[in-house]
């Protein structure tokens, strides 16, 4: 008899959070429940979400990225049906997937100046791939990357991380690594001159933070990196394939030509992780350079046909559904209605990003009692603020979104790239109403805010 998946889901839902709390992540279900989001989300559908008591929600977080395309889209689907019903011999290892082999074709017709791929199962893992490659490549063992960037949590990965709250308690990290400002060259170039630093691992928009580069920058880092011995990464794992409007972000710059590009995210449809390093040939020749040294390098499940399968679905849907025409055209909306909230709300400070990648900065106000509210929660824990806008959001506006790093009073859509104007009109007037809310002293959303500075003096007590 065969497993009834959805029989088991539905038994188990309403105690998803016990389950968790005795097996898994705990604080993860403190985490939400302290918040409210403990709602028990039952049902997903593009960028959709439906909880057990059929509430509707907009996902603008799409599983930090992942969910390019919505949840469970039906081609997606189609795909990965065609690879379990064709008994196909995956994975055999002493033999090649055709289907890698036409997904790395088409992944390199969007980069044409990069001749190879390396596939692996994640974004952590092709940043992990990059360090070995552009060692091997260079025969030096420094690397170097930006302030506040995140690249992965693995431990190659993790020393190539420029927030603390993830490093705090791993320390040993890889030796050689050197951090530079996001956006300095002249940082840059003072690192790079040393003439030790086989790779800069930089993402063309910063995640965390969604810092976007001065237009000029990516290919001074380019002439740098050429000018030093040094091989330029680009790290496209949140920002690739059709996330700012383009297929890569890098392609809002042209004439960056990185050594390596990395992807992954959204390539997978949402469904089977897998990620990609591109690169050029003769780096790839330095590591799988003699017969004896074929599997110097890999990752069993690496190219297993679901992956490929997966990856194939989302390429031909971009292509063929204008997707990253939406993504363009949406992005462009949004951000000049927020832009547009700028002037009418004191508390609101700047809005950037490209495509559907797009951060809301929050700072301080100028009115005296807006100024002192502001004050009162920063102290108890900085970047509280944002907080106070995605809560609101979630709670009354049935919109999920995130906070854009930590302490950071910065809030990230990172939504579908599949929205419609519907959606946007959604996401407009609910950011609208939670904002004006939040200039409204004394109010429920400064009753929310002493709330949260409450908890976080505890858990600071706690420590």
């Amino acid at each position: 008899m065969s497993i009834d998946i959805k029989s088991l889901f539905a038994e188990n839902e309403a105690g998803r959070y016990a389950l968790h709390t005795r097996h898994l992540n705990e604080q993860m279900v403190r985490v939400l429940k302290t918040i409210g989001y403990d709602v028990g989300f039952v049902r997903g559908q593009g960028p959709y979400l439906w909880d057990r008591a059929g509430d509707k929600y907009l996902d603008l977080l799409s599983g930090w990225g992942v969910f390019a395309l919505g949840r469970n889209n039906p081609k997606v689907h189609d795909a990965l049906r065609q690879v379990l019903d064709s008994e196909f011999p995956n994975l055999v290892q002493m033999d090649v997937s055709p289907l890698a082999g036409v997904v790395a074709e088409r992944l390199l017709a969007r980069a044409p100046w990069l001749e190879k791929a390396f596939f692996a199962n994640s974004g952590t893992e092709s940043v992990e791939a990059a360090i070995k490659f552009v060692r091997a490549a260079t025969g030096r063992a420094g690397l170097a990357h930006c302030s506040h960037a995140f690249h992965g949590l693995s431990y190659g990965s993790l020393s190539l991380n420029g927030d603390q709250i993830f490093r705090k308690g791993f320390e040993g990290f890889l030796t050689d690594t050197v951090e530079v400002p996001f956006n300095d060259l002249n940082a840059l170039e003072d690192a790079l001159k040393t003439k030790k630093i086989a790779g800069f691992f930089v993402e063309p928009i910063q995640g965390k933070g969604v810092h976007v580069p001065d237009d000029g920058y990516l290919k001074g880092v380019q002439e740098l990196c050429r000018k030093y011995g040094t091989l330029f990464v680009a790290d496209e794992i949140q920002t690739g394939v059709g996330r700012t409007g383009k297929f890569f972000a890098i392609d809002h710059w042209p004439g960056v030509e990185p050594d390596l590009v990395l992807v992954a995210k959204a390539l997978s449809g949402g469904h089977v992780p897998v990620g990609a390093v591109l690169t050029r040939k003769w780096i790839f020749d330095k590591l799988f350079n003699r017969m004896d040294r074929a599997v110097v390098h890999g990752s069993t499940f690496a190219k297993n046909d679901m992956a490929m399968a997966a990856a194939l679905a989302t390429l031909s849907i971009l292509e063929e559904d204008g997707v990253i025409e939406n993504a363009a055209a949406k992005g462009e909306r949004l951000t000049a209605s927020f832009r547009s909230m700028i002037g009418r709300y004191e508390l609101m400070k700047d809005v950037r990003g490209k495509g559907l990648m797009i951060g809301i900065e929050f700072g301080e106000p100028k009115s005296f009692a807006l100024r002192m509210s502001w004050h009162a929660l920063e102290a108890a824990n900085k970047g509280l603020f944002s907080q106070m806008i995605t809560i609101p959001m979630f709670k009354e506006h049935k919109i999920l979104c995130q906070v854009a790093g930590h302490g950071m009073n910065i809030v990230k859509l990172l939504p579908a790239l599949t929205l419609s104007d519907d959606d946007c009109t959604w996401i407009e007037d609910s950011f609208d109403a939670t904002i004006a809310a939040a200039h409204k002293v004394p109010g429920a959303a400064w009753s929310l805010g002493k709330t949260l500075a409450g908890h976080a003096l505890k858990s600071r007590a706690d420590a």
